[in-house]
């Protein structure tokens, strides 16, 4: 199989990915769940599932609660089990990208307490810097549309591309770029795919989970990354609408943004990888 072929088989299986969930996603949120003490939380395994179980196993019994982890490795299933109430709340994902899912899906999570931030790098395998990323070289980035206008702002803050002016980064697509100097070709796959397509692609714009992941850091590893200071991008403590109010729900949203919580996050990702939201 070509390269590219089968980088599209991967762009076409983030679509649909995102497309069966518009289509199989039609449950009733709208009753809250009884959580009695306990709650179960849909996470990635890194950083999320980490300071959870950091909570689960260090905080949460003094704050009268227990917290189950159930761990997903990609971007639709979390939101999915929160909606049908399969668990009790999510923590994977920031707010352009679940209001992008609420609007694909007429679902109605919502966003409890932003936790921390995963600056979005830009990696390859094959050059050491951002000028060296050849003419016509293929680029990866995410897949779905706000993370895919993060990657475009990320790349336009590199200087390998410009945007239309006016346009908001979180719905930027390939029709908004103004300028292309290196004619480089995006290649749209799903997030979890990224950090193992760079061996067939000239570098790949990288979540910063999938990345910690991959042992990349965007600290040291990424050719450009985000800055964290302002970054608008952090990762929120999800749940339905109907359990908004929870007051174990509500609990863990405390324990997530707390100062041991948060000097955790510092000591575990001292590089910057990983940073407390505020």
């Amino acid at each position: 199989m070509s390269r590219r072929r089968a980088l599209l088989g991967g762009s076409i299986a983030a679509v649909t990915a995102f497309a069966l969930a518009a289509c199989g996603d039609d449950s009733d949120s709208s009753e809250p769940t009884e959580t009695d003490g306990t709650v179960v939380v849909a996470a990635t395994p890194v950083p999320h599932a980490d300071i959870l179980n950091y909570i689960a196993e260090n905080l949460a019994e003094d704050a009268g609660i227990t917290v189950e982890v159930e761990e997903f490795t990609d971007y639709v299933q979390p939101n999915v089990a929160t909606s049908d109430n399969s668990v009790d709340a999510n923590f994977f994902q920031t707010e352009p990208y679940l209001e992008e899912y609420n609007a694909a899906n007429g679902t109605d999570l919502v966003t409890v307490a932003a936790v921390h931030i995963e600056p979005l790098g830009l990696y390859s395998d094959s050059v050491d810097s951002v000028e060296a990323i050849p003419d016509g070289g293929q680029v990866a980035i995410p897949g779905d549309g706000s993370n895919g206008g993060r990657a475009l702002a990320l790349l336009a803050d590199a200087g390998l591309i410009t945007l239309a002016d006016g346009v908001d980064a979180t719905l930027a697509t390939e029709d908004d770029i103004a300028e292309n100097p290196k004619n480089l070709e995006f290649v749209p796959l799903e997030a979890a795919q990224l950090a193992l397509s760079l061996p067939d692609v000239d570098a790949a714009v990288i979540n910063g989970n999938y990345a910690l992941e991959a042992d990349l850091s965007p600290a040291q590893d990424a050719l450009h990354s985000e800055s964290p200071d302002g970054n608008p991008y952090a990762n929120y403590l999800v749940t339905t609408a109907a359990n908004a109010d929870n007051e174990d729900i509500l609990t863990l949203a405390e324990l997530l943004q707390s100062d041991e919580v948060k000097q955790f996050i510092l000591d575990t990702w001292a590089d910057g990888s990983v940073v407390p939201a505020s």
